[in-house]
């Protein structure tokens, strides 16, 4: 035997049923608000679907590369050179879309220079643009490309790759670590400031 039909309650009379105190389960005149709050919940269940899918999109965004300068930054190891690159105006450029190969000589490498010779050198910006952009290469060499011999600087010198001991030389500095890869370009890493010629 079939169970029961659901019914709503109805307190007035309408074309699905007669008076009473119920009727069938079909919206009637008698109970408007069953439609109205159907209605409302939804958009509600629109509105909140919608904010569901804005939250996963930002959630799930893909993480990009940080730009060279950023990156050297956030290695913590690289002060005085992101300071150097500040004083000589050549933060923005690193920033742009290049893409550039930086030799990048860490605090350490800067230490090695005399006091009073770095504060001259950081003091001079004509010569601090000289000495960072024979930092930098044009193009992205990441360190499986790089070729002993001569490779032309941004500054117009050409500084000198050679393998010594088995060690990658960029003229008399050690590359210490390579590939650091960078949104616009690749890092590679010395020990000492190279001066240019």
């Amino acid at each position: 035997a079939r169970g029961p039909a659901a019914f709503v309650p109805c307190g007035t009379a309408s074309p699905q049923h007669g008076r009473g105190d119920q009727c069938s389960t079909q919206p009637c005149a008698g109970f408007p608000g069953a439609l109205s709050i159907s209605k409302r919940n939804l958009k509600m269940l629109k509105l909140k679907s919608l904010i569901a899918a804005a939250a996963f999109v930002a959630g799930s965004s893909v993480a990009v590369a940080a730009d060279i300068v950023d990156t050297a930054v956030a290695a913590g190891s690289f002060k005085t050179l992101a300071a150097a690159l500040q004083k000589a105006g050549l933060v923005d450029t690193l920033k742009g879309n290049g893409p550039f190969t930086v030799f990048a000589p860490t605090d350490a490498a800067f230490a090695k220079i005399p006091k009073a010779q770095l504060d001259a050198l950081l003091a001079d910006k004509a010569t601090l643009t000289k000495v960072l952009t024979y930092h930098v290469v044009a193009g992205k060499v990441m360190a499986a490309d790089v070729k002993a011999g001569p490779v032309k600087t941004v500054e117009g010198d050409a500084l000198t790759i050679s393998i010594v001991n088995g060690r990658v030389m960029a003229d008399k500095s050690t590359v210490t670590k390579t590939d650091i890869v960078a949104s616009n370009g690749v890092i590679h890493v010395i020990d000492s400031v190279m001066m240019p010629n």
